[in-house]
């Protein structure tokens, strides 16, 4: 049971946290979608107030015709009689002359009946002289600008009335004020809300690779306290001290298994508090073999407990590495740990070789194998592979885990072959110094 409640939390915590990914990539879809749609929204409002002006001027003009008696050509539309040269001015075909006391009355009157307060010039062209014989402003009531611009003199053959409206853009865009204002408002909450949800995938990030780290030294802990152990009950046995050099080499391997200890803690003491996701290598030029009869030595406790044969075969030339002794060493005693823990009598086989400029080393055991379908899936945390009913070893997926972490590291590659039932290889390629 208790196996079973740390693999079930294990895998709950692996199921939280890509449900949080998740829901924090999905939300910040989601807030996009909804800041492009109201950009876009926006937009069509503001078309739409164009329109609606557009509309709004010609029903004016088309009751000053009425108010005015103007004739109307039968033969021209209303479209035909009143001609918009660019968004701001506007022109209206005159048949008759039109007399200029009455005439701002009745356009003010008409561009308020149809709700168009903004300041207006108006003008009104002769066609035989070429130029305008009236000129007059209609000032809205929020309108601070009295002077009057200079109105356009369009090459035009007839007698016509022009309607300029110089803050056409700001008067549509204050129409808009309230939709302008929530959609601000609206943008800044969503902003608020991007902000809390990196804030909180960034506090989760950091709680997450600090207990990354802490499960992780915490799991390369269990190996020397247990090679302890086996070296102290050693110790303990009376016949120790008939034994002076059996007893000199369990001293030795306390003793570095202890410094071994202290060095890790103070590794997880600096990872544990860095924001880096990457592992913090001291790189140094260093050779692997001497590397490997070192984990081989100060796990011998282990290997004499499971009276296991331990081979190792260094057939590689050049066994030069510019990597980090301390995270190598925990490579290397987890692929031995490994093989000893999940074979019944280990035979394990050690080889170095050297392959296109990498160095390569091999663990090879005797265990009960692997099936290929696991090949991926065993580096990755808190995995461990299906045994049915049998728990063979226990154990919390990480050891190979972290392994693949360090190897990759070191811009290295860590395979496996295995056949179940008769073992598995390990294999470890690392670029030469």
């Amino acid at each position: 049971m208790p196996i079973f409640f740390q693999f079930y939390c294990s895998i709950t915590n692996i199921l939280r946290s890509r449900t949080i990914r998740l829901v924090i990539f999905s939300s910040t879809l989601i807030i996009a979608a909804i800041v492009v749609f109201q950009l876009v929204w926006l937009n069509k409002v503001y078309y739409y107030e164009q329109k609606q002006f557009d509309h709004g001027i010609a029903k004016a003009l088309r009751g000053f015709y009425e108010d005015v008696n103007q004739p109307v050509n039968p033969k021209y539309n209303l479209n035909q009689l009143v001609l918009s040269l660019n968004s701001q001015t506007y022109i209206a075909r005159l048949e008759q002359p039109v007399r200029t006391d009455s005439l701002l009355f009745f356009i003010q009157d008409e561009l308020e009946g149809e709700d168009i307060f903004t300041d207006c010039y108006v003008g009104l062209y002769e066609a035989g002289t070429h130029r305008y014989v009236f000129q007059s402003l209609l000032s809205s009531a929020t309108d601070t600008q009295k002077q009057l611009d200079s109105l356009p003199a369009p090459a035009l053959n007839y007698n016509h009335l022009t309607l300029y409206f110089p803050h056409r853009k700001q008067y549509i865009l204050s129409l808009m004020n309230f939709w302008i204002i929530s959609s601000l408002v609206l943008l800044v909450v969503l902003i608020l809300f991007g902000g809390s949800l990196y804030y909180f995938y960034r506090q989760r990030f950091l709680n997450e690779l600090q207990k990354d780290f802490v499960n992780n030294f915490t799991h390369e802990f269990k190996t020397p306290v247990a090679v302890i152990n086996l070296a102290a009950e050693v110790l303990e046995n009376p016949e120790i001290a008939r034994k002076p050099e059996r007893l000199s080499k369990y001293a030795a391997i306390v003793k570095y298994q202890g410094k071994y200890l202290q060095n890790q803690i103070e590794r997880l003491l600096r990872q544990a508090f860095s924001e880096s996701n990457q592992l913090q290598l001291q790189r140094e030029t260093l050779l692997l073999h001497p590397l490997v009869r070192e984990a081989i030595e100060h796990l011998q406790p282990l290997i004499e407990e499971k009276n296991a044969v331990v081979g190792f075969e260094p057939d590689a030339t050049n066994d030069q590495l510019l990597a980090d002794h301390g995270y190598l060493v925990i490579v290397i005693t987890n692929l031995i740990e490994n093989a000893l823990k999940y074979s019944r009598q280990p035979k394990i086989t050690i080889q170095t070789f050297n392959e296109n400029g990498h160095l390569v080393l091999s663990v090879k055991d005797n265990g009960r194998g692997i099936p290929r379908k696991y090949f991926n899936k065993i580096f990755h945390k808190f995995y461990r592979v299906p045994q049915g009913e049998q728990v063979a070893a226990r154990g919390f997926g990480l050891g190979l885990s972290f392994s693949k972490r360090i190897i990759d590291a070191h811009h290295g590659r860590i395979s496996v072959e295995s056949i179940p039932g008769i073992g598995s290889n390990f294999m470890i390629r690392l670029p030469v110094a």
